[in-house]
C-alpha cells in the first residue's frame, strides 16, 4: 500500500532551545530532511545566525526568539500556526552537582520550569495544531538521567524523570489521535554548553565530566537519532530511545582511560 505524501503542514517541525548544541543539530538534520524548521530559543542572534546558515545550505528555516518558561509568550507563539508536523521538545537542561542536603533551590526550581513546565507550556500550545495535522509528532529530549538516580543529580534527576513521565503519560491520553510521542532519553553528550552551564562556567569542572572518556556522544549524533525517529513511517511510535556512547554503560559506571 503506498503511503500518502505528507502534507506541506506536518512538514514545518518546530525545534525549542535551537540555539546551541542538541538542538541546533536537530534543527540543522530536520531541515536537510525537507522540514521547515522553526527554531526557537531565548537567544536570538544564535538562531538567526542558523536560520541563515539553514537557509543558505538550502533548506527553509525560520527564527522565533521564546522563553518556553513564559506562558503568555508560548501561546502568542502558537498563534502563529494553523497546524504543525513535528514539535521538538529540547529545550531544558541542568545547574549544579550539589548533593540534596545542600542543593541550591532556585537551581531546582529552575531546571523543574525548563525541563518540565517549559516542556508542558508548548506542548499544550502546540498540542491541537499537531492533531490538525493529520499526522503530528512530539519529541521529547529527555536524558537517560530520567530513568536513573545518581548522587550529586538529585534537582536534574527529578526535572526529566518530571519529563519522562510527561511523555509517557501524555502518550496514554492522546492515543487513537494522529500524532505520534517519542522519547529521546542520550547519556554522557559532549556539547559546548551543557557541562559548563552546569556548573556555572567553571571550565575545570565541565572538564572532568569528559575526562578520559574518548567519544562522548555529540550533539549530531542525537540530532541523527531524533531524526530518524521522526522519518520513521507514520504507524511506527518509538516510544522510547536510550542511547550512550560506547564507554558508558550507565548514569555511574563509565571507562575513562586515564
Amino acid at each position: 500500500m503506498a503511503t500518502a505524501a505528507p502534507s506541506a503542514a506536518s512538514r514545518i517541525a518546530v525545534v525549542t532551545g535551537a540555539s546551541s548544541g542538541i538542538g541546533a543539530a536537530t534543527a540543522r538534520r530536520l531541515a536537510a530532511a525537507g522540514y521547515r524548521v522553526v527554531l526557537t530559543a531565548r537567544r536570538k542572534d544564535r538562531i538567526e545566525a542558523l536560520a541563515e546558515e539553514i537557509v543558505a545550505a538550502g533548506g527553509s528555516a525560520t527564527a522565533y526568539q521564546l522563553d518556553v518558561t513564559d506562558r503568555a509568550a508560548v501561546d502568542e507563539f502558537a498563534t502563529a500556526f494553523r497546524t504543525i508536523g513535528v514539535l521538538v521538545n529540547n529545550a531544558g537542561g541542568a545547574l549544579g552537582a550539589d548533593p540534596v542536603a545542600t542543593g541550591d533551590p532556585d537551581h531546582w526550581r529552575t531546571m523543574y520550569e525548563t525541563n518540565v513546565l517549559g516542556t508542558l507550556h508548548v506542548t499544550q500550545a502546540l498540542l491541537p495544531r499537531l492533531v490538525a495535522s493529520g499526522d503530528g509528532t512530539i519529541v521529547v529530549v529527555s536524558s537517560t538521567a530520567g530513568h536513573g538516580t545518581y548522587e550529586g543529580g538529585a534537582g536534574y534527576v527529578a526535572a526529566k524523570h518530571g519529563a519522562h513521565v510527561l511523555a509517557e503519560t501524555l502518550r496514554l491520553e492522546i492515543v487513537g489521535q494522529p500524532v505520534r510521542v517519542i522519547e529521546i532519553a542520550p547519556g554522557m553528550v559532549r556539547t559546548d554548553e551543557f557541562a559548563l552551564t552546569r556548573f556555572g562556567g567553571d571550565q575545570d569542572k565541565a572538564a572532568k565530566v569528559y575526562e578520559g572518556v574518548a567519544e562522548p556522544l555529540t550533539a549530531d549524533d542525537v540530532a541523527d537519532t531524533i531524526t530518524w525517529a521522526v522519518t520513521r513511517p507514520s504507524h511506527v511510535n518509538v516510544d522510547l530511545l536510550v542511547l550512550r556512547p560506547r564507554a558508558q554503560a550507565s548514569n555511574t559506571k563509565v571507562h575513562r582511560e586515564l
